[in-house]
């Protein structure tokens, strides 16, 4: 895994470095621009265009002025400057970078507080005027800045973290941000990337490796992790010789109505491409012959009208509940007979979520390290109203310590949290999986590994990176607009087989 730091965190993973290599401080800066540097030139590689590289008096600064000389020397022929001193204050590595920079002929302009702000011509502005540590938001001279680069609407590359945005935490609503067309972020991304409210100010980001001490960002123990693929090859578990359908586990998706059976159809599907041994759909008796013939290797337990089904609960070694079952008595009835007779964990989704928010008795039913699979609204709805993605993160910690089970919150990066209170953020998928039916089918996938004896925190990882990685492959090489479900569930075998080569 990935530790995804916070800004205390990340300054003291610095200080260890540079005393521990060891390093200077400006050496390590330089490394960093180096680094930034490394990854622009090959972006952006008219020498001819213009740039303009904004700098703070800090070492987000200090950065700025390096990469500014790292440019020229790799001969950018239009290079300019642009200091705002809105503070007598300065950091040493600041002062040093800016003593180098008047060796070279590059323009530069100081911006004074209250002064004019100068013109900018420039189509590529490099943003290093606050990095990493803002608590609190723009004022001033900085918002009234930031305020007038917006308006120039200028292609903006920002180093290390967009000005005004805050690396971890609540960003406010009002809070002034540059908004960046690209972030060329140091050793990791910051957590609020990968949340959705960095989409109004954040295009695209890369992480670029700056040699911080990887042994003792480890150590730091920061509860917010990424996936990686090597996470998920160590976790995935080989088919032997000798095995049966025995040996990869009985699942049951108890899902679908007359008129959605297509969540059945898909979450079932997904479960026995996903490698469960032997898949069983509980469906209405009219959509027993759609799921024969949509994939006759599954099994079924029929749902005659509003009577609760007779169901071996023993017979099964996991269990998922919801897609498409809707919001009406027989399915509330259902669901309590589901909760009453099963007591292992299970996959809780779509409607099941529903009826639990409204139907807060049910709660009390619930197995220990059961997985619940929210959307946005979803999670809302089980917790009450969230004004962003942090405020939702730390009532998913709160309520997945408190119920003693897992939340897989899902969006871009699919967001799973534990009952000991750890956040791991899923790192494959794209927006061409967009599309309805995907939950359904991520539903099967966790179901199934369930059955084949994977804990349900591995379930939890491994289904989000499979699905995700098998949309990434679905779209890369097939070059697909649009991924659809049911070919996305027909692609995990591939998928897990590559990974596990």
């Amino acid at each position: 895994m990935l530790p995804l730091l916070t800004s205390p965190q990340i300054r003291e993973a610095d200080a260890y470095t540079i005393a521990n290599e060891p390093i200077s401080s400006i050496d390590l800066m330089e490394r960093a621009s180096k680094a930034f540097v490394g990854w622009f030139v090959n972006h952006f590689p008219d020498k001819k265009k213009a740039i303009s590289v904004y700098c703070g008096t800090g070492n987000n600064g200090g950065d700025g002025l390096a990469i500014a000389r790292m440019l020229d020397e790799h001969h950018y022929k239009a290079l300019n400057v642009k200091v705002a001193r809105f503070s007598d204050k300065a950091s040493d590595d600041f002062n040093k970078n800016f003593n180098r920079l008047q060796q070279t002929t590059i323009s530069l302009i100081e911006i004074k507080p209250d002064g004019d702000l100068p013109s900018e011509n420039s189509p590529v502005i490099i943003d290093a005027l606050l990095g990493t540590g803002l608590n609190k938001p723009l004022e001033g001279d900085y918002k009234r800045l930031i305020n007038h680069i917006n308006s120039l609407k200028r292609a903006v590359v920002a180093v290390d973290v967009p000005t005004g945005f805050f690396s971890e935490g609540e960003v406010p609503k009002d809070a002034i941000i540059l908004k960046a067309s690209l972030v060329i972020t140091f050793q990791q991304p910051k957590i609020n990337f990968l949340l959705p409210d960095s989409a109004s100010y954040i295009e695209c980001w890369e992480a670029v490796n700056i040699g911080i001490d990887e042994k003792f960002v480890r150590s730091l123990s920061s509860p917010y992790q990424a996936v990686e693929e090597k996470d998920i090859r160590k976790l995935l578990k080989l088919r032997h010789r000798f095995s049966n359908k025995g040996t990869y586990g009985h699942a049951l998706i108890v899902a679908g109505q007359d008129e959605t059976m297509g969540a059945a159809l898909l979450s079932a599907a997904a479960c026995a491409y996903a490698g469960c041994g032997l898949t069983t759909a509980c469906v209405p008796k009219n959509g027993l012959a759609a799921l024969n013939s949509y994939m006759p290797e599954l099994t079924a337990i029929v749902k005659n009208g509003a009577e609760v089904p007779v169901i071996e609960w023993e017979k099964f070694d996991s269990i998922a509940i919801g897609p498409g079952i809707g919001k009406q008595d027989d399915a509330l009835a259902l669901f309590a007979d589901t909760l009453t007779c099963c007591k292992k964990p299970m996959v809780i989704d779509a409607d099941a979520l529903n009826l639990l928010a409204t139907h807060r008795e049910l709660w009390n039913g619930i197995p220990e390290n059961s997985i619940l699979t929210p959307h946005m609204k979803e999670f809302d709805r089980l917790f009450g109203g969230h004004a962003n993605w942090w405020q939702r993160i730390q009532t998913g910690i709160e309520k997945a310590k408190e119920h003693q089970l897992y939340i897989l919150l899902k969006n871009d990066y699919t967001i799973t949290i534990t009952p000991q209170g750890n956040v791991y953020f899923n790192t494959t998928g794209n927006p061409a999986m967009a599309t309805g039916g995907m939950g359904d089918v991520l539903t099967g996938i966790i179901t199934s590994l369930l059955a084949q004896k994977y804990s349900p925190e591995e379930a939890c990882l491994i289904g989000a990176y499979i699905h995700g990685k098998a949309g990434d492959e679905l779209a890369l090489t097939n070059r697909l607009n649009v991924v659809m479900p049911g070919q996305l569930a027909a692609r995990l075998p591939a998928t897990m087989a590559k990974l596990m080569a």
